[in-house]
């Protein structure tokens, strides 16, 4: 990789995209982008109560997410972020908007601010979207212990898992690498992360648009 690269991770809930985010970063000396988590003054009360906190959860990530990107852009310096500026519309807002807990006029709102923010934005050269199954990521979730997160609905990571995949369908802004990790362990087994690393080099090399690992 001769020139600076724009790396997004996607992934639901529990996917691991952070500790990826991590590891790539640390493997190839990008600049790692992160999300927003602890210093979050919304995402307590919104897994509290969605309705509530739903539109000012979305505002603030996407407020947030905007800003990684134009400073990743204007860099030129490699990065990776950890989820990207399309997934707070494509996913979250999305979901929410389906799950009954954003109302229509606060989503429509919502997305014509994501619209016109993301027109003064460059893509990512690559999407990097970790895959898990609903059960894989529940048992994740339940292992990592944060307290906000225990009582997530399985309803509601079932419906995020279908909005990702139909975004990732028909996301057309750049490459796609799709990583199947339900059987992989990069975090603990160097042979899985090198696997993953062959092929987000390979994939920024290659002329297709959506690759499967």
């Amino acid at each position: 990789m001769d020139k600076s690269k724009f790396i997004a991770v996607a992934g639901n809930i529990g996917s691991g995209k952070t500790t990826l985010t991590r590891m790539l970063s640390d493997h190839y000396s990008w600049e790692p982008h992160f999300e927003v988590v602890a210093s979050n003054p919304y995402l307590s009360d919104f897994y509290s109560d969605m309705n509530r906190w739903s539109l000012q959860l979305q505002v603030f990530f996407l407020s947030k997410r905007f800003q990684a990107h134009q400073m990743i852009v204007k860099s030129q310096i490699s990065a990776i972020q950890d989820r990207s500026i399309y997934e707070d519309a494509h996913i979250f807002a999305r979901a929410l908007k389906e799950g009954g807990q954003m109302d229509a006029r606060d989503y429509e709102n919502y997305f014509e601010l994501y619209s016109t923010m993301t027109q003064f934005l460059t893509p990512p050269d690559l999407v990097v979207y970790v895959k898990r199954s609903v059960p894989c990521l529940k048992e994740r979730i339940k292992e990592r212990g944060r307290t906000f997160e225990q009582s997530i609905p399985t309803e509601y990571l079932q419906l995020l898992e279908r909005c990702y995949e139909e975004w990732i369908a028909e996301y057309d802004l750049g490459k796609v690498l799709i990583v199947n990790a339900d059987d992989l362990d990069f975090k603990n087994t160097s042979a899985d992360f090198s696997y993953i690393c062959d092929k987000i080099e390979s994939s920024l090399k290659a002329d297709q648009r959506l690759v499967h690992c």
